[in-house]
C-alpha cells in the first residue's frame, strides 16, 4: 500500500560458515525468516528456472524489479533485458554467424520441408529449458515425424534447428561476466558436457557427464561476437552454450555449473562474482546512483 515492494527473505542465523554448512543450515528449521523491503537493498540478484514454475511466475521476478529499480537497487541481470529473453527467441537476435540455421513455426508442412533440405534436424519447443522435449528428427521417419511434432508444439510454436555433427562430442558451457569470458586467477569459467548412449541431449539432468572444457579461439570469437548485444541489454552473468563452432543457447536467466567449472579449474569463481558484485555498488555509491541499471549491470 505505501509503494513498496516487499517480500520474505531468509537467511541463516550469525556465525561463520563453509559452503556446504551454510546450506544444510539455510534449508534446516533454524534459517530465520523474516520480511523486508526490498527497495532498501543494494542489489537483487535474479534466479529464475523456467523448467519448474508456473507460467505466471516465470515473469514474476521481472516485474516487481522492474518496480524496485525505481528505488535505486541494482538487479542483475536487468530485468527490461531479461523481458527480452523470456523465450528461444532471444538467440536470434544475435548475429547469424553464430546461430544454428533455424526455423521457428506451428506448421508441420514447413517443418518437412525444412527436415527435407536439412536431412536430420533437433526440434524442440519454443518455451522450456532442462532438454526437455528435444527430439531429432530423420527425413526417413516416416510417419512418426508428424507425431513428433504434434508433441513438441502441443503447448505453442516449435524450434527446428539444422543437426550440428559437433553435438556428438557433448557441449561446452562458457561463462560471460561483464559481457567478457569469466576468467578468475588465470583461470576460465568453463566445463564441457558429454552426452550418454542414444540420447541427443547433454544436459546434465539429461544424463550428461561432466568434463574439463577446452577452450580454443572459436568459442572465444563467439564470446566476443555476441559481446556487444549482452552488454546492450544488461546481462551481468550469463552461460554460452558451444557447440562446434556456433551457439545452441545463451541462458540469461539461471546459468549454473560455476560449481562444476570450479571443481575442475580448482578455483572458486563466485569470488569474482562477488567482487564485480561489489564494485557496481561501489560505483552506485560515487555517482549518487545517478546511472542506468542495464548501464550498471556489465559495468
Amino acid at each position: 500500500p505505501d509503494d513498496r515492494i516487499g517480500a520474505l527473505a531468509r537467511t541463516v542465523p550469525p556465525g561463520r560458515y563453509k559452503s556446504e554448512k551454510f546450506l544444510t543450515a539455510f534449508h534446516s528449521r533454524k534459517a530465520v525468516e523474516k520480511w523486508i523491503t526490498v527497495d532498501d537493498l543494494d542489489v537483487l540478484l535474479l534466479r529464475n528456472n523456467p523448467s519448474v514454475q508456473n507460467a505466471w511466475a516465470q515473469s514474476a521476478g521481472i516485474h516487481f524489479s522492474r518496480l524496485a529499480m525505481r528505488h535505486g537497487v541494482i538487479v542483475l541481470n536487468d530485468p527490461v533485458g531479461l523481458s527480452k529473453a523470456m523465450n528461444k527467441l532471444y538467440l536470434q537476435t544475435f548475429p547469424e554467424s553464430v546461430r544454428p540455421r533455424t526455423l521457428v513455426t506451428r506448421s508441420f508442412d514447413r517443418v518437412e520441408q525444412f527436415l527435407k533440405e536439412e536431412g536430420k534436424i533437433i526440434i524442440k519447443p519454443l518455451q522450456g529449458s532442462g532438454g526437455k522435449g528435444v527430439f531429432m528428427m530423420r527425413s526417413d521417419e516416416g510417419a512418426n515425424l508428424e507425431k513428433i511434432f504434434a508433441a513438441v508444439s502441443r503447448d505453442g510454436y516449435a524450434i527446428a534447428q539444422e543437426y550440428l555433427p559437433a553435438a556428438a562430442e557433448g557441449d561446452t558451457r562458457l561463462f560471460v561476466m561483464n559481457g567478457e569470458p569469466l576468467i578468475h586467477k588465470g583461470k576460465y569459467a568453463a566445463f564441457r558436457r558429454i552426452r550418454t548412449g542414444d540420447d541427443i541431449r547433454s544436459n546434465i539432468h539429461a544424463g550428461g557427464r561432466l568434463r574439463p572444457a577446452e577452450l580454443d579461439d572459436t568459442a572465444f570469437g563467439l564470446a566476443e561476437m555476441v559481446r556487444p548485444r549482452l552488454v546492450e541489454d544488461g546481462m551481468f552473468l550469463v552461460g554460452l552454450d558451444i557447440v562446434g563452432d556456433k551457439l545452441m543457447e545463451i541462458n540469461v536467466f539461471s546459468p549454473g555449473g560455476l560449481g562444476s567449472a570450479q571443481k575442475f579449474e580448482k578455483v572458486d569463481f563466485t569470488h569474482a562474482v562477488l567482487s564485480a558484485i561489489e564494485r557496481k555498488v561501489d560505483y552506485m555509491r560515487y555517482y549518487r546512483r545517478n546511472f542506468n541499471n542495464a548501464e550498471l549491470a556489465t559495468l
